[in-house]
């Protein structure tokens, strides 16, 4: 019996979405600067920076040991730049021991009203088997990610 999860979180930010969106759909391999403290490394496997279907290596190693170092393979499956947001699928790694698919949605949303943005993340995936926790801990992650992204921005500008 399948176990669909379907899980949605949202940050706000000071930043604009653009500059949220351009590092998420042309330059991810600026997240390991950006996020030093969460990301090791971003590679790029098979295709572009910048297209559906290409394919992207993550590595995750949070400084304060919230869990241990992981890996993740990712293939960018759908592009919406209107919308400002990226669907990606993980085809690898070790969300893979524990769910048999599983897909995240990055958003960037503007408020409206120049006070910054909103990150929305939608996550879909199907556990393993009923034991298998909700992704909980990556949503923990995301919320971390785009606030030290957010304050890179800000420091940066």
């Amino acid at each position: 019996m399948a176990h669909i999860t379907k899980m949605e979180s949202q940050v706000d930010v000071k930043s604009s979405a653009e500059s949220f969106y351009q590092i998420f759909r042309n330059k991810q391999y600026d997240l390991p600067k950006m996020c030093s403290n969460l990301i090791r490394d971003v590679q790029l496997i098979k295709g572009d920076w910048e297209s559906v279907g290409s394919t992207r290596k993550w590595i995750f190693a949070p400084a304060d040991n919230s869990f241990p170092s992981e890996h993740h393979i990712i293939r960018v499956e759908a592009i919406d730049d209107k919308n400002k947001s990226m669907t990606i699928n993980v085809i690898d790694g070790e969300l893979k021991k524990l769910y048999n698919s599983y897909t995240f949605t990055i958003q960037a949303i503007d408020k409206g009203d120049g006070s910054g943005s909103v990150m929305k993340t939608i996550v879909e995936c199907e556990k393993k088997n009923e034991d298998v926790p909700d992704p909980t801990k990556y949503f923990d992650f995301a919320d971390i990610c785009y606030k030290t992204m957010d304050a890179y921005f800000i420091n940066n500008a």
